[in-house]
């Protein structure tokens, strides 16, 4: 661990595993903090900014092969070599950049539903080649502080994936949802629906909600983009925009 420029501190490990264990510890011990998305450590070769290669090895079961293939291409991997195990398993070796191996565990176990056996070895530096698409659709954003109800979260599972429940404790810029689409929106999960003559105050028991997404520690990690955070308590995990105010995150973005 080092000091940041900005007053922050800077945390180098093996992948994301890694990381959420030491966050994780911290947590266990009464501390507090924010964390932004992980970043693979870039270095001057001669001059030039090069990124580590790695070769990514996965057994998967045959019918899941299609699925994983085009899940490692979309993050700039190459197929070397497959094979067949001979227990309908596949084992598929790539070459990879590391920028393209983070978040990509829990996607693969995902795609695979839980049989997928993920492993790299680090090869050599590169030259840091083109940006990674983006991965994820936008998110839902609190635009007002109080505490969500049926209703808010009824308009959010509308557009999205919910992660938060009714009576969640909300701030502006707090994520309470993912996009279906790729831009952020923001939306007011506090809000209720207004009484009229003809509305009984119990009308809103008839909204039926899915229960939330909720991610684990690494899991929010690998959610993260670059105008993200997580903040980390030892009682939750609350994931947010690095600029609260929705002016501020226009100005600010890039």
């Amino acid at each position: 661990m080092e000091k940041g420029t900005e007053g922050d501190y800077i945390l180098s490990g093996r992948g994301e595993l890694h990381l959420s264990v030491f966050i994780e510890t911290l947590r266990r011990e009464g501390f507090e903090l924010q964390v932004g998305k992980p970043q693979v450590i870039i270095k001057e070769i001669d001059g030039i900014k090069s990124e580590p290669i790695e070769e990514l090895t996965i057994d998967v079961r045959t019918d899941s092969v299609g699925a994983v293939t085009g899940e490692v291409g979309k993050r700039r991997g190459s197929l070397l070599s497959q094979s067949e195990n001979g227990d309908d398993t596949t084992r598929l070796i790539f070459e990879i950049p590391t920028r393209g191996i983070l978040g990509l565990r829990n996607t693969l176990l995902t795609l695979s539903k839980g049989t997928a056996v993920i492993s790299s070895i680090f090869l050599r530096f590169e030259p840091v080649g083109g940006a990674m698409p983006r991965l994820r659709n936008g998110v839902l954003v609190a635009s007002e502080n109080g505490k969500a109800v049926t209703y808010g979260l009824n308009i959010v599972q509308g557009r999205g994936i919910v992660f938060i429940s009714p009576q969640t404790q909300v701030y502006q810029g707090m994520i309470v949802g993912l996009n279906s689409r790729e831009e952020d929106i923001d939306i007011n999960v506090t809000k209720e629906k207004k009484l009229t003559n003809t509305r009984a105050s119990g009308s809103d028991e008839s909204l039926t909600l899915t229960p939330p997404t909720v991610f684990s520690l690494e899991q929010s990690l690998d959610f993260l983009e670059d105008d993200e955070l997580l903040e980390v308590t030892p009682k939750s995990l609350r994931l947010r925009k690095k600029y609260l105010n929705p002016i501020e995150r226009k100005r600010n973005r890039k």
